[in-house]
């Protein structure tokens, strides 16, 4: 499951490579510097350095000048503190080849996770990835080091959609994988057994893991505006289906509502964030939510 080196990959893999890295680099330093307003102020990634005191807390680690900026308190934290181990694992299961415009949901799906990726090797942080479908078809080693980025992006291009999903041997194998504890992000459109899944997720929390859901779904899959009578294709060996959208329209948002729902109140009671995703949403909306969660884990 290794990478090819680079001089190996196809013309357009190494293009999907370059694109992916001029995105994410664009993405995050923008975030980054839209980050002034913050209390954890600065051009550079210091406000995963800190985290807001409680009482209880040693007042000999307050930091000073952050308090003479915000006339807020905040705790420095120490290395071991703030660095973090990542596991990010990225569906490219067959329904993810979807995408009502140019964008597949797998297209989207790597794009977050470069960008994460950036933004983490940034902090010093070190990440793993893993494609999967029915199993894990490629992965990256845990890295902290800038140069990782190439590799992660790599395994990210060269990967297309195929196969059905098997959620929980997936989460299995990355449970027994990962002994130290740390964040596992799981990008995916969750059209899978939600039995095995949420099995999977509930072993990934009892290990220690902390679980955030990315839930991918192309703007069509929510809206599902389509007009006349239409030709719809199943992915993963579901068939396929003529007929008038129209007719279908109000029974479908129904059942996608409760689907969404569902995995929303699974993802609670196992106190994991979940979030649904839009291949429309702009990636710094998706990067603003990881920080903000990743800074409420650490109060």
């Amino acid at each position: 499951m290794a990478t090819a080196p680079a001089d190996r990959l196809p013309p357009d893999a190494l293009a999907r490579i370059a694109k992916l890295e001029v995105q994410a680099r664009s993405v995050v330093e923008g975030f980054i510097s839209g980050q002034h307003r913050s209390p954890f102020f600065g051009q550079s990634i210091e406000f995963a350095q800190h985290r807001e005191y409680v009482p209880g807390d040693d007042i000999r680690r307050v930091d000073w000048k952050v308090w003479s900026k915000t006339d807020r308190y905040y705790l420095k934290l120490y290395e071991e503190e703030t660095n973090l181990r990542t596991t990010i694992l990225v569906d490219a299961s067959e329904s993810m080849q979807y995408g009502s415009k140019q964008t597949t949901k797998y297209d989207f799906a790597a794009s977050v996770a470069a960008a994460l990726t950036y933004l983490l090797l940034r902090q010093q942080d070190a990440v793993s990835l893993s494609v999967f479908d029915e199993t894990i078809r490629t992965r990256a080693p845990s890295r902290s080091h800038q140069t990782h980025l190439g590799t992660i992006l790599s395994v990210l291009a060269v990967e297309q959609p195929k196969r059905k999903t098997d959620m929980l041997g997936l989460l299995k194998t990355v449970a027994d994988e990962k002994s130290q504890k740390g964040m596992v992000i799981l990008i995916s459109d969750f059209f899978a057994d939600r039995e095995n899944l949420i099995k999977g997720l509930q072993l990934l929390r009892k290990r220690g893991h902390d679980v955030m859901l990315f839930h991918i779904l192309d703007d069509e899959e929510l809206d599902f505006t389509f007009t006349g009578t239409t030709r719809f294709e199943g992915l993963e060996d579901t068939g396929s289906l003529v007929c008038d959208p129209k007719a279908l329209r109000d029974g479908y948002r129904e059942a996608m509502t409760q689907f969404i729902d569902d995995l929303r109140r699974q993802s609670a009671r196992q106190v994991i964030d979940y979030q649904t995703i839009r291949t429309s949403t702009p990636l710094d909306a998706v990067l603003r939510h990881y920080m903000n969660q990743r800074i409420g884990m650490r109060k």
